[in-house]
């Protein structure tokens, strides 16, 4: 079956300014890339979504917050200053800041919205077992205050409305973006129908400076927060090592209805804000690993992709991520030289104190972890 891509044009306005670390041109040089190397045919169906309305945005944001952002951000696109910019730092801290003229980020982040109610409805109808919504994954943004560079939650969105609308009682949120997902693990942290498993850099060395082991959740969802803290220089071993020890046998024994993975190329070695060592090869084996994990649940698979900050690495992981969820038969090639440090990984025995860390904070909630 083919894979189900939601994109549009519409998302290049997620776009902060000249000079931001996020501009919108990284989703429309990905689609590009995409085409050029795998032909739509029986592969994926590129699919547009509706703009998310505003009992959409109810569903993970209050309305104060919704109002202001959607305001501000339209009057700075406008190259105007909205009369009540003082209450800025009320609502967003200063990541959030647009440079200069942004896009139409408040208009593009309701299509992100958009695009994750979709693809839920996709893969729960039956038409697709495997959707993916480009730009999706803004996981630190919480329902009243936006940051790192996220204005709405679609990945709080994913999770709120599987379980509102179908009920849904077993889903297994995978962040492998490689800051914490701070937001999203707000939503959820005292929710036991959501295992949220978070692999992000150590939070002693990158923002958000949450994701700490003991971190595992509390009252009725206390032990459906899993963090799993990558030590600096944590390559392609490390991460296939965590899925193997952990994230694979806690899956099998939570027995997910369906998987709704975030993350993009920034765990690569190369990547301008973060320090890990995944390898193009890496990404792929990510997306592999997700794939297997889904037999579980018939393939059922919801992916949202946007983060990463080398913009000539983004393209190859972003691919390579896809290539290995969906199985497709491309081998893509690394993008830039992987230098020595990375070949013979030296964050392998740290890796393994991690794993041992977070198996003795968990093995009173799963059985696996003992």
């Amino acid at each position: 079956m083919a894979v189900g891509i939601l994109y549009q044009d519409g998302l290049k306005e997620y776009d902060f300014g000249p000079g931001h670390p996020f501009r919108g041109r990284r989703v429309k040089v990905f689609i590009e890339f995409l085409k050029q190397h795998i032909a739509q045919d029986e592969n994926y169906r590129i699919l547009q979504a509706a703009a998310a309305t505003e009992d959409d945005l109810l569903l993970i944001c209050r309305q104060d917050y919704i109002d202001f952002t959607a305001e501000y951000f339209r009057t700075a696109h406008l190259g105007l200053t909205y009369p009540q910019a003082d209450l800025f730092f009320e609502y967003h801290s200063m990541d959030n800041m647009p440079v200069g003229r942004p896009g139409k980020l408040e208009e593009a982040a309701r299509l992100v919205i958009g695009q994750a109610k979709m693809a839920c409805d996709l893969v729960q109808s039956g038409t697709y077992s495997k959707t993916i919504s480009i730009g999706g994954g803004l996981h630190h943004a919480k329902p009243s205050y936006g940051e790192g560079f996220c204005l709405y939650n679609d990945v709080a969105f994913c999770g709120r409305y599987l379980l509102k609308k179908y009920k849904l009682d077993h889903i297994l949120i995978l962040d492998t973006d490689a800051h914490a997902g701070n937001g999203t693990a707000e939503y959820f942290y005292e929710e036991p129908k959501v295992l949220f498993v978070d692999l992000h850099q150590d939070p002693r060395t990158l923002y958000p400076g949450t994701g700490f082991t003991h971190q595992i959740g509390s009252g009725d969802g206390k032990g459906f927060t899993v963090n799993i803290p990558m030590p600096v220089g944590a390559g392609d071993d490390s991460y296939r090592l965590v899925f193997e020890s952990i994230i694979e046998p806690l899956a099998r024994e939570f027995e997910p209805q369906i998987i709704v993975r975030n993350g993009g190329s920034d765990p690569h070695f190369d990547d301008q804000l973060t320090e890990l060592g995944l390898t193009i090869k890496g990404f792929r084996m990510i997306g592999e690993k997700t794939r297997e994990i889904a037999e579980i649940c018939d393939g059922k698979t919801v992916d949202l992709i946007a983060s990463g900050y080398n913009e000539k690495v983004l393209p190859s992981a972003w691919l390579a991520l896809i290539t290995g969820l969906a199985g497709f038969e491309l081998e893509v090639e690394q993008s830039e030289p992987v230098s020595q440090r990375f070949m013979s990984e030296t964050a392998l025995a740290e890796t393994g104190r991690v794993i041992n860390d977070v198996k003795s904070n968990l093995k009173d909630y799963w059985a696996c972890l003992r």
